[in-house]
């Protein structure tokens, strides 16, 4: 719709501007055998592996580059006369499945040509901090709750886009892929784990995976919103709702993440454990918590307990906030502040 109306106003449309032309002196010139910042990585050092950008390049014949931060680059659309930025790809096939999926959800995309293999490049909007980064401009590191309800609406109206039109899982949901528009909105970012079917693979941040994860059930849609409720327990309790943290002092196990969403929650249901590739190492057949697991289920903790903030019918209702669709969860009375 954004660029049929942009049609439409094309008789008043502005001349693009012409590349702008820098300074060749008056400055200190730097010597090429001084490494500087991110020259010193060991992944810059791979023959033609990153593109080398320059300050007044211009590509695809209408962005010039007039900044560059470390890996971030700032380029002047020289036709919408906007600032934007450019994600340019390495050459290496890891990231074409997040090229095509920005694609399929007709983001500004084209192809640097360079001998040897080309280079995809993302257009895309300059971005103010993610979620993360706002939690921890706040001395408590929590979100208040005018402020989670806001950004939640933002995202469940992302999911809704996401899951409904371009049948797209973001699998990868947490703060630091949450940024803030300038403009205030809030933007899903991210997709380099997103998927456009029902896959089999792992997927999810650990302490983020959702049961049928964790139990190669098979996944959809859901897990998104499963990890949409264990991000905010971050946001508003400023812990995590679950930490996987196993006794043997190895970090993440599966076997203690599933006893924490038991002892938290409730056990996975039948039909979910029946799906389950791993349940048998876990369940009995009548859905019970094996005892040679040798993980004890922690007693003592609920929802109602380990939300401290809020109070009443407020925390009620929020701790009803059920995982449901986007669509649906974008018309629940508590994110809509309709305490009764």
């Amino acid at each position: 719709m954004a660029s049929l109306l942009g049609w439409v106003k094309s008789p008043f449309r502005r001349v693009p501007s012409p590349p702008m032309r820098f300074p060749t002196s008056g400055f200190e010139t730097v010597p090429a055998s001084e490494i500087l910042e991110e020259e010193g990585f060991a992944e810059l050092k791979k023959v033609q592996y990153y593109y080398p950008v320059n300050i007044g390049d211009v590509f695809s014949s209408q962005y010039q580059v007039v900044g560059k931060l470390g890996f971030g680059v700032i380029y002047l659309n020289t036709r919408g006369h906007q600032y934007v930025t450019l994600k340019i790809y390495t050459r290496d096939q890891a990231n074409g499945e997040e090229f095509q999926i920005y694609k399929h959800l007709n983001q500004d995309a084209f192809t640097i040509p360079r001998p040897g293999g080309d280079h995809p490049c993302l257009v895309q909007k300059p971005m103010w901090e993610s979620f993360r980064d706002l939690l921890y401009r706040n001395p408590s590191h929590r979100f208040t709750e005018d402020l989670l309800r806001f950004g939640l609406m933002q995202v469940f109206l992302a999911l809704d886009y996401l899951h409904t039109e371009c049948k797209v899982i973001h699998t990868d949901i947490k703060g630091d892929n949450i940024l803030q528009e300038i403009e205030d909105s809030s933007v899903l970012e991210a997709f380099a784990k997103a998927e456009m079917d029902n896959p089999e693979h792992e997927a999810q941040p650990n302490i983020y995976r959702s049961p049928e994860m964790m139990l190669k059930a098979g996944w959809s849609y859901p897990i998104d919103i499963w990890n949409v409720g264990a991000m905010i327990w971050d946001l508003l309790e400023g812990k995590h709702m679950f930490y996987g943290n196993d006794p043997d002092g190895k970090g993440y196990s599966t076997r203690a993440h599933l006893a924490e969403v038991i002892g938290l929650l409730v056990p996975p249901p039948l039909d979910l454990l029946k799906k389950g590739r791993r349940s048998a190492e876990f369940f009995t057949e009548d859905g019970q918590w094996k005892q040679d697991v040798e993980m004890p289920i922690p007693q003592g903790r609920s929802l109602e307990t380990s939300e401290e903030f809020l109070e009443g019918r407020n925390k009620e209702m929020f701790l009803e906030f059920d995982r449901k669709t986007a669509k649906e969860l974008l018309e629940d009375p508590w994110l809509n502040g309709r305490v009764e």
